[in-house]
C-alpha cells in the first residue's frame, strides 16, 4: 500500500508520517515549513512576547504528546518546500506521489488549481483540526476553548472539497475526557484524530463509511488567522480552563451530536 500525505513540519506533522509510514510499503510526504518557533520568528503567526508565552505552551504540550523532531523512516520519501509553495508547483513535479492508495491532507496550506481537483476525484482525506460544522477555519480547537465549549474539542475526518473545512464528513475524532491542562488537550484531540485514521485506513473501514454533507446552519464560529491576536492571546492566558472543569465537561459530551465519534 502507499499513501500520500500533504502536510507540515511540526512534531505532529511528522508523527502522523511516521504513523503512516507504520501500516504502509511506501508513504510520500510533501511538508510546507514554517518556523518551528512560533511567537520568536514572524512567520504564519506574528513574533510577540504574548504570542512567545502562548506558543511556547503550544510547543511544550506537543513535545510531551508527540516527542521531538525526528527524521523519518526510510520508507518515506520526503518533498520540503516552504508553506504556501504547493499551489505554484506544476503536477509533474509531483508526478512520483500522484499513484498511492491513500491521500491525506493535515495542516497543509490551502490547495487550489488542478492539485484540488486530482485530490477530490481520489477522495482525498482531510484531517481538521475542529469538530465542524460547529467550527471551521483557522485554530478552530482555539476558539472552543476560548468560548467555553470544551466539549467541542476534537477533529474532523472529511473527503477533501473546493471549501476550507467544508467536505462532507465521515467521522469526528475526540480526545477521552480525563483531567488535563488545556494545551495538552489540544494535541490530545490531534493523536486521536491520528489513531483513528490509522485503525480505519489499516481495517478498511474507511471505505465503508458513508460521507454526511454538513449542516452550516449549526456554525458557531468561522475564524481565520488574523482573528488570533495579541490581545485575545493575552486574555486567553488569564482566563485557561481548570484541569478539573476540561474533565467535566468532557465527561458532560452528547455523544449524539458527532458523526461516527471516535475516542482516544
Amino acid at each position: 500500500m502507499k499513501i500520500t500525505v500533504f502536510t507540515s513540519n511540526q512534531p505532529r506533522h511528522i508523527s502522523l508520517i511516521e504513523s503512516l509510514a507504520s501500516i504502509s510499503d511506501e508513504v510520500f510526504a510533501i511538508q510546507e515549513c514554517n518556523t518551528i518557533f512560533p511567537g520568536r520568528v514572524n512567520d504564519f503567526f506574528q513574533k510577540s512576547e504574548v504570542m512567545q508565552e502562548y506558543f511556547g505552551n503550544v510547543i511544550t504540550a506537543e513535545r510531551k504528546v508527540f516527542g521531538d523532531l525526528k527524521f523519518t523512516s526510510k520508507n518515506v520519501s520526503q518533498l520540503v518546500i516552504k508553506n504556501g509553495d504547493l499551489n505554484m508547483m506544476d503536477l509533474t513535479t509531483l508526478s512520483p506521489a500522484l499513484h498511492s492508495d491513500y491521500y491525506v491532507v493535515f495542516g497543509s496550506s490551502y490547495i487550489k488549481g488542478s492539485l484540488i481537483d486530482f485530490l477530490i476525484e481520489k477522495k482525498a482525506i482531510n484531517i481538521h483540526m475542529g469538530v465542524s460544522p460547529f467550527y471551521r477555519g483557522s485554530s478552530c480547537n482555539f476558539w472552543a476553548l476560548f468560548d467555553g465549549n470544551i466539549e467541542y474539542i476534537g477533529a474532523t475526518i472529511h473527503r477533501l472539497s473546493r471549501g476550507l473545512d467544508s467536505g462532507d464528513m465521515l467521522f469526528h475524532a475526540l480526545p477521552k475526557a480525563e483531567s488535563t491542562d488545556p494545551f495538552v488537550l489540544g494535541m490530545n484531540a490531534v493523536r486521536s484524530a491520528h489513531n483513528s485514521l490509522i485503525e480505519y485506513i489499516k481495517t478498511g473501514r474507511i471505505n465503508e463509511l458513508t460521507p454526511l454533507k454538513q449542516n452550516k446552519s449549526q456554525e458557531i464560529r468561522y475564524t481565520r488567522n488574523r482573528d488570533f491576536t495579541d490581545e485575545v492571546a493575552r486574555h486567553y492566558l488569564k482566563n485557561t480552563p481548570s484541569k478539573a472543569e476540561i474533565k467535566s465537561k468532557l465527561e458532560k459530551r452528547v455523544l449524539q451530536k458527532f458523526l461516527n465519534p471516535f475516542i482516544g
